[in-house]
């Protein structure tokens, strides 16, 4: 892709999984946005188990769904005290692929994620998501620590 010239941040993408890390950068996500006027999109992806079958996927599937939408009810109460737009989404699928997936179609100006921290093997084996966000995202990455 070639380069584009910077706006601005329009657009703040956040990568939800429930963790510290995510909770620390969906307020990093809200402060520039608050700052910035942009909206701020935060995307929570479910990784199906491998293999599923389908009884245990679906009961994976709506698990997940309930407990990031009860995440999703205290975002948008402390994103309208911030003054910022929020929107939520849950996706299926490899979280990575996903993220960059969603920052495409958000037209994304940034990204803002945590950084989990696996074993040296995990991260030899499967790399970490972070890591393949920011080799394969079209816009910045900002990886919170």
């Amino acid at each position: 892709m070639g380069a584009r010239a910077f706006q601005g941040f329009q657009t703040v993408l956040v990568a939800w999984d429930g963790s510290p890390q995510a909770e620390h950068s969906l307020e990093v996500a809200l402060s520039l946005a608050s700052s910035t006027g942009a909206r701020v999109v935060v995307l929570a992806v479910i990784r199906p188990p491998e293999p599923a079958e389908s009884a245990e996927l679906n009961a994976v599937l709506e698990e997940a769904r309930e407990r990031y939408e009860r995440n999703f009810a205290s975002m948008q109460e402390r994103a309208k005290e911030a003054g910022v737009a929020l929107e939520t989404e849950v996706a299926v699928g490899h979280p990575a692929e996903q993220i960059i997936h969603k920052a495409e179609t958000a037209q994304a100006s940034l990204i803002v994620m945590g950084r989990r921290s696996h074993t040296v093997f995990h991260r030899w084996m499967l790399g970490s998501n972070s890591e393949r966000v920011v080799r394969s995202a079209y816009c910045p990455v900002m990886v919170v620590h």
